[in-house]
Formats: C-alpha cells, structure tokens, sequence
C-alpha cells in the first residue's frame, strides 16, 4: 500500500561491465519491480545525435537538441519483466543504440551537464510506473539521493575487460572510467551510505542473491 504512494527505488550505480545490468534485471525480475536502464537513455541520445548529424563533441548543439526532441517513457512487458523504454518520436531504436557509432558517442554526449540535467529530470519521472531497480552510473548521487537502496557494483579492470571482451566488444574501460568518474557534472562515484559489492570472483548469481539479501535486510525498516 505504502509503497504506491512513495515507490521504492533501487539505485544500482558501478563502472563499465560490472554486471549493472544483468544483476539489476535479475533483482527487478525476483522482486517484480520496473527496470530501468540509464544508459539506454543516454545511447537513444546519442543515436538521435548521430542521426541528426550532430557532432557529438559539440556541447551546445547536443544540449540543444536534448531540449527539443520528442520524447515519451513507456513502460513494457519483455521477457516476464518489466521495462522503461525513452522512446523518440514514438520509437525506441533498440538495435541502433548499441551499434559502434552510437557507443563511440555516447560518452561525449553524456558528459554535457545540460544533458544530465535533463536525463535527470526524465529518470526521476519513472517513478510514475511503481517501485523500480535503477542502474546507471548517478542514480544513488545525483538521480534518487533520497533511495535507502544504494549499490556500487565494481570489479577489477582485468576482468571487466574480459567480459566486454567475451561479448565481442573492444573497449578502452581504463579511458571510459577516467572520463566518467572527471566529468564536471554527476561523476560516477560511489554514493554516501552505498554498499558495494566487487563481483571479481562472483557470477551473475552470486551477486544478485548478495544484492536482494542487502535489499530485504533494509526493507523492514520501511514498513
């Protein structure tokens, strides 16, 4: 009941391949909660730069298309779970933003502090759709502050770079990371009262269990 009025929020912040979202999808999943993936946001973005040949190294222009696109958040069913999609002109270009264009962009264009301001504002919105598991590299600093729920998830550079890797991607991480955690606005940092979690030597299991048995730990206290 309570719950309805005042979603809980379940920020789950960390580095590049640091199982983000395969353990915020397997959390929403177990507790039937909404998942929302920030980083789609920020790549929809970037794609709609790239198609309206927008520099991505341009601050102003970027800042001024993100003021003026059309944009809607949906909430659909996939896979027995729950997702926020930032849909662009009533289309949600789920394919395009995971292509090498876009993520060579993505980093630049999230780095514009009138980017995060608006991201922020549409990611607060979300709770429109009940109580949620949040990833991304801000959510417990700078998106939902207010959450109890805080995790920082990490693992060494050598194994993130293994599991990009096993994906078939050929990431700098090292480069991603520096640029993430130095960027004026909403640098990805661990969050005050976060608890973190360095899933090196953890699988997808593992790490997902350690986080809902942290999440039912503080759950009673907000009964």
């Amino acid at each position: 009941m309570n719950s309805k009025k005042h979603p809980i929020v379940i920020a789950i912040d960390g580095t590049s391949a640091s199982g983000k979202s395969t353990n915020a999808k397997l959390v929403a999943k177990a507790l039937g909660y909404v998942y929302v993936d920030t980083g789609a946001m920020y790549r929809t973005l970037a794609w709609h730069c790239v198609q309206k040949k927008v520099d991505a190294t341009n601050d102003k222009a970027i800042a001024a298309l993100c003021r003026k696109w059309k944009t809607t958040l949906e909430c659909v069913e996939k896979n027995h779970l729950r997702v926020v999609h930032l849909l662009v002109d009533g289309y949600f270009p789920e394919k395009e933003i995971r292509t090498p264009e876009t993520a060579a962009a993505v980093s630049h264009v999230a780095a514009v502090p009138g980017v995060r301001k608006w991201m922020k504002l549409k990611q607060r919105e979300c709770i429109q759709f009940g109580d949620l598991v949040m990833e991304g590299r801000d959510i417990g600093t700078n998106v939902f502050p207010e959450t109890d729920y805080k995790f920082y998830l990490d693992a060494t550079l050598a194994e993130r770079s293994a599991r990009r890797a096993a994906d078939g991607v050929n990431e700098n991480l090292a480069a991603r990371d520096q640029r993430d955690s130095q960027r004026a606005v909403a640098p990805l940092m661990i969050a005050l009262g976060a608890k973190v979690i360095n899933n090196s030597a953890m699988t997808s299991e593992q790490t997902s269990r350690l986080l809902l048995e942290e999440i039912h730990k503080l759950m009673p206290a907000k009964k």
